[in-house]
Order: structure tokens, then sequence, then C-alpha cells
């Protein structure tokens, strides 16, 4: 009984599973951050700008060792060191509300980040097989979507208790969710380098480089790997600013004396709500087709895009309010969308280094990004800043439409380039 216990679980089981765990634990943290760095800590809009940029710059620095650390050694210990790296980052940030402790927290959390990154995917494609993982990321999404809908109202209400609350008990909880991991996450599709082979640079070099091979012989992937340099420059903004875009341009509704806290929570409670339909549909109408994925991912960027700019562009309350409802649903239907298409056909012993470039070149863009549309608020106003979101973004329109045109005929593998797009 106690061996059946302890028994590995099947690998969709589990990773519905973690979706859900980390969605939940993370927005406790991430519903609260913000308004704990400003009232506990007392940090500057300067210091504010700081802590993003140690997150990304360990993301950028992190991203491709790590990922190639996953194609020699193990997904599953990749994906296991990063949780338990976010959740001591989580557990720093909450426990001192000093700016050097929560910087340092930041980079902890960056790093951890970088564990799972492209080890989580490219351990799913492992077990899962290709055929099935576009529905099973968007099948993750929504289970994330309703996490992350529980985490806000976790975070809320414990926030109103103390402000670090919620941030220490959801570091513990990714804490206790990488134990879990240990005990319960199989790994029988992945086959490691030979013993001889794991600890020397040359094979980290070569693993390296072949996935840089591969890259650059499959258009396609050179394609979507700009898409995440887009996705990058546009998000951090949106990210950074788009609550201090509602504080400053728009007047609440009077109903009651709700802490901005509560009515950020009921914000983001509205984004996760419209963001499941979405997520649902996505999955019923698009399959392993690469050409569909590719439709699909069209229009919903091209709505993701319109959304930003009308969220910058919107005179009161309530439109502002649609607009950045719309932009977060369609983002993360785009998501999931996005990750299942870039995995097929894949070499499964280059697949986490090729997916942590991916996060490379997206912390890259971030981290010239948010400067970018940082700037542009300081000069223009948080509405121009708006605009320059989906400005930013716009160019992964022309990059799907030319994936689209590039994939093969319907019938045919998905992700296979038969010819140059003109």
């Amino acid at each position: 009984m106690h061996r059946k216990l302890l028994a590995k679980r099947p690998p969709y089981s589990i990773y519905l599973l973690t979706s859900f765990a980390f969605a939940v634990l993370l927005q406790m943290m991430a519903v609260i951050s913000a308004i704990y760095c400003v009232r506990a800590a007392g940090l500057s809009p300067l210091q504010l700008v700081l802590l993003g940029t140690a997150f990304e710059m360990a993301i950028f620095l992190f991203e491709v060792p790590t990922g190639i650390i996953a194609d020699l050694y193990s997904r599953r210990l990749s994906v296991i060191i990063g949780y338990a790296l976010i959740g001591l980052g989580f557990v720093l940030e909450g426990l001192i509300p000093h700016f050097v402790p929560i910087l340092l927290a930041q980079a902890v959390m960056g790093v951890g980040f970088t564990f799972i990154s492209g080890a989580q995917e490219a351990w799913l494609a492992d077990e899962l097989g290709e055929e099935r993982l576009t529905q099973a990321y968007l099948r993750a999404a929504q289970v994330g979507q309703a996490g992350s809908l529980l985490g806000i109202l976790l975070g809320i209400g414990l926030g109103l208790v103390a402000l670090g609350l919620p941030i220490v008990l959801s570091g513990l909880g990714l804490v206790g969710l990488s134990l879990f991991l240990v005990l319960f996450m199989p790994e029988t599709g992945f086959r490691p380098a030979p013993l001889p082979e794991r600890n020397t640079w040359q094979k980290m070099a070569h693993t390296f480089s072949h996935g840089l091979q591969v890259v650059r012989t499959r258009p396609l992937l050179l394609t979507m790997l700009a898409v995440a340099a887009f996705y990058g420059l546009s998000g951090e903004g949106l990210d950074r600013l788009w609550e201090a875009h509602f504080l400053a341009n728009f007047t609440f509704p009077a109903v009651g004396n709700l802490d901005p806290l509560i009515w950020f929570g009921v914000i983001n409670v509205g984004a996760m709500l419209l963001a499941i339909p979405a997520a649902e549909l996505a999955r019923r109408r698009t399959g392993n087709d690469g050409s569909a994925t590719a439709q699909a991912l069209l229009w919903v960027n091209a709505a993701m895009v319109g959304s930003a700019i009308l969220f910058g562009l919107a005179g009161n309350f309530t439109l502002a309010l649609a607009a950045y409802w719309s932009t977060i649903a369609f983002r993360r239907t785009s998501a999931p969308l996005y990750a299942g298409w870039l995995n097929q056909g894949l070499e499964p012993r280059v697949r986490a280094t090729v997916l942590s470039m991916r996060g490379q070149i997206d912390a890259l863009g971030e981290f010239l990004g948010g400067p970018l549309i940082g700037l542009v608020a300081t000069g223009l106003g948080l509405r121009a800043a708006m605009v320059g979101v989906g400005l930013l973004l716009a160019p992964v329109l022309w990059l799907f439409a030319r994936a689209r045109r590039a994939t093969q005929p319907a019938g045919s593998p998905p992700g296979v380039i038969v010819r140059e797009s003109p």
C-alpha cells in the first residue's frame, strides 16, 4: 500500500495539477506584490523598475545554460529545482521588506523560472507525445486560469490581514510543490546523455551549437523566435504599467470605500473568467494542423493588438476595463497555442535548449522593451505607453501570416517547412 501511494502518476495528470497549483501560488503573490513593494517596503518607481531589470537579467543569463542542463541530465530534476528556487525567492521577498533583499529575491526567482522554462514543455513532449501537446497546453491554460482566480481571491484575503503573508505562504507552497514532484513526477521518455559526457563543457557547447543549427535550418523556428522577441518587447510595458494607467487616467466607480487592492483583484478576476472560455474555443477549433494553429494565432494576436491600443485610447473606465480584459484574455489564449506549435517537430535531445532560447529572446525583449515603454510613459504619458504596447506587438501579425504560408498543406506533418515564404 505504501509503495502504491508513492507511485509515479500519469504525466498528463501531473502537468494539469502542477499548472493549477503554480497558478494559485503565483497569483497569491502577484496580486499583492506591487502594493507590498510600495506600502511595506517603500520602494521608489526607479527601484520598482530595477526589480524587473534584475528578474529579466537573471533569465537572460541563465535561460540557455539551464536548458542545456535539462537536455543533458533530466527535465524532471530541472523542473523540481525551478519551483523550489521560485518558492525561496517568494519567501525572501515576503519576509524582508527592503530593497536589497527584494532585489536578490527577484534574481533568485528569475533563475528559478529558467529551470522550468523549456524543461517542463520538453518533459511533457517526451512523456505525452507531440500529437497531444497543443490540446494539453490549452487544457492546462484553462486549469491554470481557474487556479489563478482562486489565487487572486486568496491573495486579496490574506493581504488584507498582512501584506507579506500571501507572499510568504505562496513561497512555502512552491517549495512543497517541488517536494511533491520529487515523489510523483515520472520521467520515462527522456534519455539523458551518457554519464561520461555529462560533466564536460564541450558536451554542453555541442548541445547548444546543435540547437542553434536546428534553429538556423528551420525557417519556421526562426520566425517563431522572432515572435518571442516582440512578445517580450510589448509584454513588459503592459505588465508594469497597467495598474498605473488605471490609477492615473480613470476614476474607479464609487462602490463603497473599497481598497485599491480589492479593485485590482476584481479586474484580475474578470480577466481570468474571460480567458477560460477563450482558451476552450481555441482548443476546440485547433488540433495538430500547424497551418490551422498559425491561422488561430494570427487572429488572436490581431485582436490582442487592437485591444491594447484601445486600452490606451479609452476615454472612460468602462471602455478601458473592457479593453484590458480583452487584451489579457487574448494574450492567455495565444500563449498555449504558441507553445504547442513551437514544440512540433523539435528533436528531443535539443528540445529544452531550443525552448530556452525562446525564453532568453523573450527576456531580452522585455529587458529592452520595458525601459522603452517607460520612456514613452515619462515623456508622453501612460496613454501613449499603452498604445505603444500595441504597436510593438503588431509585427507578430506579419510573422504569423508568413508562417501560415510556409507550413505544409493539410494532411502533412505539422510545423515542417516546405518552402520559404516570399
